[in-house]
């Protein structure tokens, strides 16, 4: 079924859609450079930034590579629950820069220290490299902690790719014991590389994100068509177990990804999950990089966060 879309988002979506109609019609090919040029751009959609007491670029290093992080507290006197922050961009776009009023919101609204996470991306570093990175962090946060006080409670966070790498450690933590995750926050998750959900169809164009364009992603990030690993890397169709952690999740009405969202959720529960879910019918895919237009279900969902956090 195909959503009905905030009339919020009304003139924003016909910009986006006579933009992408133009390219279409000049014949304008996909490249990560454009890609990640147009994600940077809504940049200019999150003006409302908090100040915090204490924020800090750090770096994790290894043997043959680091891996760059930014650190967020409000309070860094305070032991506070930690919240690791994978951003989304389809394995390919997004940054740490991209997504700091985001992780700002956070750390401001559920008092918690962020910890976001510069994962490599594809195509230069394709599949697992990034996940890599973050299951990296997600062992080693504490590295970045010693003059943060902290509570030793751990929860991920993801929004679309983010999401993908938080079910993944997930998914990954019920085989691998240095692997601890108390909670994860999942925001319009992508779950499913296989591309079969209804929703792809229904949603596929004019909300923004366009199935063709996250087909493109998963081929750039898999380089592979061997169907047998693409299946084996999508959470949807993991071990559904009742050891996998406590989850929240957001879909979005309007969005390609909205049923593998609510199927990974009503997985979750069937396996004896907590989960809590809570839809946006009117939202697109990335709504929470629109804060300008759509402030209030963004507030909203920090909301829910908060509330989720509070009880880690």
């Amino acid at each position: 079924m195909r959503g009905t879309v905030s009339p919020k988002l009304t003139d924003f979506l016909a910009l986006a859609n006579s933009n992408i109609a133009l390219a279409k019609q000049n014949n304008i090919q996909f490249t990560p450079t454009i890609l990640r040029e147009n994600l940077n751009k809504l940049g200019a959609l999150m003006s409302d930034a908090p100040a915090l007491s204490y924020i800090t670029d750090k770096t994790l290093t290894l043997a043959d590579r680091s891996i760059p992080v930014r650190v967020y507290s409000p309070a860094p006197n305070n032991a506070l629950p930690v919240l690791l922050h994978f951003h989304g961009g389809g394995h390919m776009c997004g940054s740490v820069d991209l997504y700091d009023p985001i992780c700002r919101h956070l750390a401001s609204i559920a008092q918690c220290v962020v910890i976001s996470v510069e994962y490599r991306l594809a195509p230069e570093y394709p599949y697992p490299a990034g996940i890599d990175d973050c299951e990296y962090a997600l062992i080693h946060y504490a590295e970045l902690l010693d003059d943060v006080k902290y509570l030793p409670e751990i929860t991920i966070i993801g929004d679309s790719a983010g999401g993908a790498i938080c079910t993944s450690l997930s998914m990954k933590s019920l085989t691998d014991k240095r692997i601890n995750i108390d909670q994860q926050i999942l925001i319009y998750p992508s779950v499913d590389y296989t591309l079969t959900s209804p929703s792809l169809d229904s949603n596929g164009t004019g909300f923004l994100l366009e199935t063709t364009r996250i087909k493109w992603y998963f081929d750039q990030y898999f380089q592979s068509t061997d169907a047998d690993i693409i299946k084996q890397a999508s959470p949807l169709f993991g071990a559904m177990s009742a050891q996998l952690p406590k989850t929240l999740i957001f879909t979005a009405g309007c969005d390609p990804l909205r049923d593998e969202g609510i199927a990974y959720a009503k997985a979750l529960t069937a396996a004896g999950v907590e989960v809590e879910h809570h839809s946006f019918d009117g939202m697109i895919h990335a709504y929470m990089l629109l804060h300008d237009i759509v402030k209030d279900e963004c507030m909203k969902t920090y909301q829910h966060i908060a509330e989720f956090m509070a009880k880690v």
